[in-house]
């Protein structure tokens, strides 16, 4: 068997002194020392992302990782959720109205608002963060970390940054592209159940300055947050296969639940600040 150390755990990579956080016996500290590493794996993101080493092609390859690959599942997934959407609504609205005109604009007022980022985010966090973390995780298991390390490369610098770079551009542009497939679903579903005009569907009236605003910020922070969070999971393994599935698990809950808990916030701050 072999004699060679346990990898360095993520406080020695960050710089804390180890043992200070994960020997921790009392949840409250865990929680805290958890969510003091999260943000320094934030913070140090942040900082190579203007003053990392410029890798050619680091970039591209992760864009076409994270958009190209998920473009067809999101796609996919977002056409059937606007069919369903709009089915639905038609249905609660004839109930009361027999009029189904300002369906389409409702709906498109909704989309680009909110449901096209956030249920996009919500998919991305399970493909692109579990993919984030179980690679980074397999890299500290089998000790490839180390071995960037002894080299003089910082992991952060090396496999963050690209990752979150390539994020926060792809997101927006998958969140487009889906919500276009969502919203061009929902017009088919609309004329086929309720003999709704393309036309009539097709209205941008109640879309304004601050749907678009928000929906873009929400773009943008579900973009940083999902492959910093996966991220930081994938550092965080211990043991071996078994601890790369359980920081696989935890990067997607993690990623998920700030999803939903950001969408929360943005929209509220966009309601106070902008109206």
């Amino acid at each position: 068997m072999s004699d060679a150390p346990p990898p360095p755990s993520l406080d020695e990579m960050l710089g804390f002194d180890a043992g200070s956080s994960y020997d921790a016996l009392k949840a409250p500290r865990e929680f805290f020392a958890a969510t003091r590493d999260l943000a320094a794996v934030a913070r140090r993101t942040v900082h190579f992302v203007f003053r990392g080493e410029r890798r050619k092609g680091a970039v591209a390859t992760q864009m076409y990782e994270i958009g190209y690959r998920s473009a067809a599942f999101l796609c996919v997934s977002m056409a059937f959720i606007g069919m369903i959407f709009v089915y639905q609504a038609g249905l609660q609205i004839r109930r009361l109205i027999p009029d189904t005109s300002q369906l389409g604009a409702t709906y498109l007022e909704l989309l680009v608002r909110d449901l096209a980022a956030s249920i996009c985010a919500l998919l991305l966090a399970t493909r692109v963060g579990a993919g984030i973390a179980a690679e980074i995780g397999s890299m500290v298991v089998t000790e490839q970390i180390d071995a960037l390390r002894m080299c003089g490369t910082d992991p952060i610098d090396y496999l963050v940054r690209p990752r979150f770079l390539a994020s926060l551009y792809m997101t927006f542009v998958l969140t487009v592209i889906a919500g276009c497939a969502a919203f061009v679903s929902g017009m088919v579903t609309a004329q086929v159940f309720f003999s709704t005009n393309p036309r009539t569907f097709a209205d941008a009236s109640l879309v304004d300055f601050t749907d678009v605003a928000v929906g873009a910020t929400k773009c943008i922070v579900y973009g940083a947050a999902i492959p910093i969070i996966s991220a930081y999971a994938g550092l965080a393994t211990r043991g071996g296969s078994e601890g790369v599935g359980l920081s696989t698990t935890r990067a997607v809950v993690l990623s998920s639940l700030a999803v939903i808990i950001l969408n929360f916030v943005i929209s509220t701050a966009g309601y106070v600040l902008l109206g």
